[in-house]
């Protein structure tokens, strides 16, 4: 943490708090859209330097499914949702049971892509609403948009604001386990979280850990 970073360790505790019940309620609502026992949890919260952002997703030029949304209402800022081409292959063949889907193909099928705007709706709108539900603040996202571009082109939109007041990122490491037929299988995905300036006073200030 830099030390003009408003952020402190407990800080981060409470986001992981939040973060761990957001995705209690994404793993029920993705158990019944799958009709399969699915866990999240959230192992970890931390802030982070843009560099370490982009290694945490395998490098800047590493190619994945991100998610893009902006929140809106008393909070403002960008969030990111960003899954390796693996997983989200995996979870998009799942909803969509179809198993040759691949977002490395040069065309999409429309399903597919609405499938993972669902999946990006059902796991932003999950931690949003926890946090809305602690601060008491009205909070929004937008319309999820996805891209399948290398890390650096999907979150660049958003740090062109964030890089004018700071160098940090909040980083919310996801963990979502599916359990089938086979057996169960694990997949990391990471939520970049960019609050604008004034949404960093106002989150914490209405969780009282100024």
């Amino acid at each position: 943490m830099t030390s003009e970073s408003p952020i402190t360790d407990m800080h981060l505790d409470v986001l992981k708090e939040i973060g761990n019940i957001g995705a209690a309620h994404a793993a029920t609502s993705l158990s019944q859209l799958l009709d399969r026992k699915i866990d999240m949890h959230v192992p970890n919260v931390k802030l982070v330097s843009f560099d370490e952002m982009f290694d945490l997703a395998g490098g800047a030029e590493a190619t994945v499914a991100g998610i893009f949304l902006r929140i809106e209402g008393d909070l403002s800022g960008s969030m990111f949702f960003v899954l390796s081409l693996e997983s989200a292959n995996h979870f998009i063949r799942s909803l969509i049971d179809d198993e040759s889907f691949d977002f490395g193909a040069s065309t999409l099928p429309d399903i597919g892509v609405s499938a993972m705007q669902e999946l990006g709706n059902i796991l932003s709108g999950s931690y949003l609403s926890a946090l809305s539900d602690f601060t008491g603040l009205k909070i929004y996202p937008t319309v999820p948009s996805l891209s399948v571009d290398m890390v650096g082109a999907i979150v660049s939109f958003g740090l062109i604001e964030v890089s004018h007041y700071s160098d940090e990122v909040i980083v919310i490491d996801t963990q979502i386990r599916e359990e089938g037929e086979s057996g169960s299988t694990s997949v990391d995905g990471h939520f970049f979280l960019l609050p604008d300036p004034s949404s960093y006073i106002t989150i914490f200030k209405s969780l009282g850990v100024m």
